[in-house]
């Protein structure tokens, strides 16, 4: 791949915190920053003022290309990036771009739709993701994939499916989510310590119970009983909550096909490992690295001749 022509500014600008790295032509990472400036801590109306405030001493020095992806381009955002329909590969994001600068996109997100069987009003159960079709992109350049299941851990996890380089389809689950409500909101809090140590055991034997019996929401209530009844001591429930919760997605996915790659933090990948080699499956393990190397391919798209054409007539 030969070097691009212009330094890039990838933007990775989700709910809770804007991160940015700075990458030269050959594609290294020269610096990187991150503000507490998540999309939910910006005003209507202030997008363009932040990004001049967090990152414009960088556009002002090196004039680079810049994409950003995330929840910047929802419609609580910066601006509503549409989103692009599955199946879609790099180049197919690339032509979906919404430029709302010059050398500034928002990456659009993807969409794709569930067909149900269950006899209701509407065709399907539509399902949507932005910022990991970025991390998805950027694993497949690293790990050198293209057919692999990707599992984004996170607030809401992803189960994506690659064949031929392009996302086909995928499945999010509100697993962190509800491990929050759970261990906050719900009467397991009043057992729970929420600041307990992890503990391998607990978590270990909550994935495989995850696997059989009458599914998460009779187990979930079990974690209450065992705190009742000292079958487990009260700094154990948070880990047997989690084990219960990722150990249900892994028992939902579980006929899914294809090497095993885990996108997202080093703490939640390394719980999905656990869980995947409780179960007999293995899983390669990328962390931020991902989502700077899928802005790398992006912006490269964006140099061929036909992206290059496409995005002058803007």
């Amino acid at each position: 791949m030969k070097p691009r022509s212009k330094t890039l500014l990838a933007v990775d600008w989700g709910s809770s915190a804007l991160r940015a790295a700075l990458i030269d032509a050959l594609g290294q990472v020269l610096q990187t920053r991150q503000f507490e400036r998540g999309i939910l801590k910006v005003a209507p109306g202030q997008f363009e003022a932040v990004f001049e405030q967090c990152l414009g001493d960088w556009m002002a020095e090196h004039q680079p290309l810049c994409l950003i992806s995330g929840m910047a381009g929802s419609r609580q955002g910066w601006q509503e990036a549409p989103y692009c329909p599955c199946p879609a590969g790099f180049e197919a994001l690339g032509r979906h771009l919404l430029w709302i600068k010059p050398d500034v996109a928002l990456v659009p997100g993807l969409h794709c739709v569930h067909q149900t069987a269950a006899s209701v009003p509407w065709a399907g159960q539509d399902d949507v993701m932005r910022g990991e079709e970025v991390q998805v992109f950027g694993a497949l350049a690293l790990t050198g994939l293209q057919e692999a299941q990707l599992i984004l851990p996170g607030t809401h996890s992803k189960w994506v499916a690659v064949r031929q380089g392009k996302i086909v389809h995928f499945q999010t689950f509100m697993t962190g989510e509800v491990f929050a409500v759970l261990s906050q909101h719900s009467i397991l809090a009043r057992t729970m310590l929420a600041d307990a140590a992890f503990n391998e055991a607990a978590f270990v034997h909550a994935v495989q119970l995850a696997q059989e019996g009458p599914g998460v929401l009779a187990h979930a209530f079990g974690t209450r009983t065992s705190a009742l009844f000292e079958r487990l001591p009260a700094e154990h429930l948070g880990s047997h909550l989690s084990g219960l919760l990722i150990g249900e997605e892994l028992r939902a996915m579980r006929q899914s096909t294809g090497p095993l790659v885990l996108v997202g933090s080093a703490l939640l990948t390394a719980r999905y490992e656990l869980a995947l080699h409780t179960l007999g499956r293995q899983a390669t393990a990328l962390h931020q690295e991902a989502t700077w190397a899928g802005h790398l391919a992006l912006a490269r798209g964006l140099e061929a001749p036909a992206q290059s054409g496409a995005r002058s007539a803007r």
